[in-house]
């Protein structure tokens, strides 16, 4: 009894073994191809453009950030103090080139006028008393008025009639107003002034770390008190989207592989569940297999590397995870 059983036994393992070998034989003759590699996705460092010391630090390992999203903060006081200061200069420099622009009031040019007017009735008078002293000294033959007297009188002549002058120039140039080179440098003063404040205002902005775009945060590299700098990482983050698979092709399989086209991907810890994506990039050089990858060529026959770009919308897929593509064929 226990021979015909053995022998049926040795009949079914035969059996089993022979359809597993039709099975691997025809493996890739129905158009599919099963692809073996890891997940991949973009990675990148942020820090602050300035430098400072850390104020805040509000997000942690593990965590989803969206676009825009503040991470960090810096201590910007100094700076906010700064900007005020440069906003009340700036203020100040307004005010004095509209001053320029408008030119001298009424009230002033009314002013400039009354000193002109002064000033020529005072030469008028020491013109007279010189006139007089010297009409005197005529008459009595130098006896009535000593040369002292006339020295003194003719150096108050010409005293007002330079001030005479000096005010009529005054009221010259505040009837005309400013010179355009006042102006204009009044203008690119201003305008330095405006340029120190927006580069202030930027430095402020720049205490803030943002995200570029949705992502996990993967390391939180500063704390609060540290020293930040455009070389000190804060956060280091994995970005969500797009995510890819890297298999490689080997050259007699790579004919089978069309960019756009549709795949299945699967991953050990869900082998029940795909996902779908596509082929997104096929390398146009060879290279020699990484040892990461399993295939089963050898492993230093050359291949081509193929991105399978990944629909995660459950961000199921981890860094590094091991995954199974499946292209054509059952993969449609």
């Amino acid at each position: 009894m226990k021979k015909p059983l053995i022998a049926f036994g040795l009949i079914v393992v035969l059996a089993l073994g022979a359809w597993a070998w039709m099975q691997q034989r025809d493996k890739g003759h129905d158009g599919t191809l099963v692809l073996y590699g890891n997940v991949d996705i973009r990675q990148v460092s942020l820090a602050f453009d300035g430098s400072g010391r850390v104020a805040d630090m509000k997000v942690d390992e593990g965590d989803a950030v969206k676009t825009g999203q503040v991470l960090a903060t810096l201590d910007t006081r100094t700076l906010a103090l700064q900007a005020e200061q440069a906003q009340a200069q700036i203020g100040v420099q307004q005010q004095n080139l509209l001053r320029l622009k408008n030119g001298a009031r009424p009230q002033e040019l009314a002013q400039a006028r009354s000193g002109y007017v002064a000033a020529q009735a005072d030469a008028e008078r020491a013109r007279k008393d010189l006139a007089r002293l010297q009409s005197i000294a005529a008459n009595t033959d130098n006896r009535g008025v000593s040369v002292q007297e006339l020295d003194r009188a003719r150096a108050a002549a010409q005293v007002a009639d330079a001030q005479a002058a000096q005010k009529r120039d005054a009221l010259r140039l505040t009837e005309i107003g400013p010179r355009k080179e006042d102006i204009a440098a009044a203008e690119a003063q201003l305008k330095a002034s405006e340029a120190q404040l927006a580069l202030l205002q930027h430095q402020v902005s720049q205490g803030r770390l943002v995200s570029p775009s949705n992502a996990v945060v993967r390391s939180r590299l500063l704390e609060p008190g540290d020293m930040a700098t455009p070389q000190r990482p804060v956060y280091a983050l994995a970005i969500t989207e797009p995510k890819w698979v890297r298999v490689y092709v080997s050259e007699t399989d790579l004919g089978k592989v069309k960019p756009g086209q549709t795949a299945r991907v699967n991953v050990d810890s869900a082998p029940d569940k795909s996902i779908t994506g596509k082929v997104g990039y096929i390398s146009s050089v060879a290279e020699f297999t990484p040892k990461s990858v399993q295939t089963e060529e050898l492993r230093t026959s050359l291949v081509y590397e193929v991105r399978v770009i990944v629909e995660d919308k459950a961000n199921a897929l981890r860094l590094g995870q091991p995954a199974t593509v499946v292209l054509g064929g059952g993969a449609q």
